[in-house]
């Protein structure tokens, strides 16, 4: 028999048994739409993440660590140094390595050579009192380079970037404004914001990082008189607010989330005013850590301790591996969100697996209903097989007959059951948006993903499935003796 006659004597068996093979194929349906609709599942939340990270500019820049004030300040009395809270470090990363160099400025010009870095942006971060608007608020402040070429000052509510390094000036964020009564945050553009300290470092600020007096921890040691000229208030420093940033982004990936590495904040100065205000309100913790660090040789006492991180743009993504290992070879430790996505890609790895497990079992039990078809369909078909056998009929056509019934249920189950995973996948993203994000004033997202391939694999491995468990049935009927088949009933 050629394969078109088989074909068409396995269809005419099928269409004989319309109920059992539509509820043997039905069993199929079920089982392929729980693994596609599991396993797609799975691959949206992966894909999700992945596009985030893109939108939020995470995948061409680097945290680079030097040493801390504190790890300097406990190394050198056999101490291994960890960071306190007082610290400016960002605790939401970690270096790949403990740093060996300082992080000073000279090692920020070094690093801006090596090839295939765009930018170096030191950090400086601090929490401040902040008085605007008539209203007193602790901010978390931010130094940042001007110009400054970061994904994260392209895109403003109102005003623009700070005019230059110098200026007097600061960007602040759409929660900022809120917080300080800006109902229209426009109306929060030229208008200033006030750094609160005491009144006796006021001098100490205005003298900035490279004329700090002499002190031992913390109680100077000269007899400076007291500055009595505004010995009532508390302004230290002036700045005019020139911008408004873009920061709660509500639409795409990148909805409420911080472009780049570097840490968020509510206002943004100036990188060498936020310096010189950070060096010159320096806590009494910081103050111990830096005489230990002195006192220790571990830092010299004309020597500055350095920025705790800076953030390493690289001009393209592929070359972001061996800008780290120059990094490394330079003595300093990195960071890059690549690491935390092996870690990632693991454990989606592990969630697929399970997800698709589950789903295999339904497709499993759909296999002993298949294997029960082909078994039930001998039983009635004994003394047609026994005739086929008697006219010449081969072993393997039969056996082929009932691998091509097997097929057809397989194909036939494996495709509905991806066109029904399709739909239940597409109306569970419409009542999540629906009912979850909508509410929360989120856009619309794609929790499924349906790649060709896992459509095309569910599909084959429904097709696999069924032919196996045919395999009994088949043999079953292969081994048929024709004379006895014939006398059956």
């Amino acid at each position: 028999m050629s394969f078109i006659d088989i074909l068409q004597l396995a269809l005419r068996n099928l269409r004989q048994a319309k109920l059992r093979a539509t509820l043997t194929t039905m069993g199929v349906v079920v089982g392929v739409a729980v693994i596609v609709t599991m396993i797609s599942f799975g691959l949206g939340l992966q894909g999700n993440m992945l596009s985030r990270f893109k939108a939020l500019d995470l995948f061409s820049e680097i945290r680079v660590f030097g040493q801390s004030l504190s790890s300097m300040a406990s190394a050198g009395f056999g101490g291994i140094g960890r960071e306190e809270p007082g610290e400016r470090r960002d605790g939401r990363s970690r270096a790949d390595k403990s740093p060996t160099r300082i992080l000073d400025d000279a090692a920020v010009a070094e690093i801006a050579k090596i090839k295939g870095v765009a930018y170096v942006e030191p950090t400086i971060g601090f929490t401040v009192y902040v008085r605007a608007n008539g209203r007193v608020l602790t901010q978390y402040v931010n130094g940042a380079t001007v110009p400054n070429a970061s994904s994260r000052f392209k895109e403003f509510v109102a005003g623009r970037m700070i005019s230059s390094p110098d200026a007097s000036e600061a960007v602040v964020t759409e929660r900022f404004a809120r917080a300080f009564g800006y109902e229209n945050l426009a109306n929060a553009v030229g208008q200033t914001l006030e750094f609160l300290a005491p009144p006796n470092e006021k001098a100490d600020a205005k003298k900035g990082a490279d004329n700090e007096p002499e002190n031992f921890f913390g109680i100077p040691l000269g007899d400076e008189a007291p500055d009595d000229s505004n010995s009532a208030g508390l302004v230290a420093r002036t700045f005019r607010i020139s911008g408004v940033l873009k920061t709660e982004i509500k639409e795409g990936p990148e909805q409420g989330g911080l472009r780049g590495l570097m840490p968020g904040g509510g206002i943004y100065v100036p990188l060498r005013i936020a310096r010189e205000w950070d060096l010159a309100h320096r806590g009494p913790i910081g103050e111990v850590a830096l005489e230990l660090a002195r006192a220790s040789g571990k830092l010299g006492g004309s020597q500055s301790e350095g920025y705790d991180f800076a953030v390493v743009r690289v001009n393209d993504p592929v070359t972001l591996t061996e800008v780290r290992k120059r990094l490394t070879e330079l003595g300093f430790g990195s960071f890059s969100i690549v690491d935390e996505l092996e870690q990632l890609r693991t454990v989606f790895l592990i969630l697929d697996s399970v997800l698709g497990l589950l789903g295999g079992i339904s497709l499993l039990v759909a296999s002993f209903g298949i294997a029960n078809t082909m078994i039930m369909s001998i039983l009635e078909r004994t003394r047609e097989i026994g005739i086929m056998k008697a006219i010449g009929a081969e072993d393997r056509e039969i056996k082929l007959i009932f691998f091509v019934e097997a097929a057809v249920i397989g194909l036939a189950g494996g495709a509905i059951g991806t066109i029904l995973a399709w739909g239940l996948d597409g109306i569970a993203d419409r009542l999540a948006y629906r009912f979850i994000l909508k509410p929360q004033g989120a856009s619309y997202v794609d929790f499924f993903s349906l790649p060709p391939y896992l459509s095309a694999g569910a599909i084959s491995f429904a097709l696999v499935v069924s032919i196996l468990a045919a395999l009994y049935p088949a043999a079953r009927a292969a081994r048929i003796d024709p004379v006895k088949a014939l006398r059956h009933d």
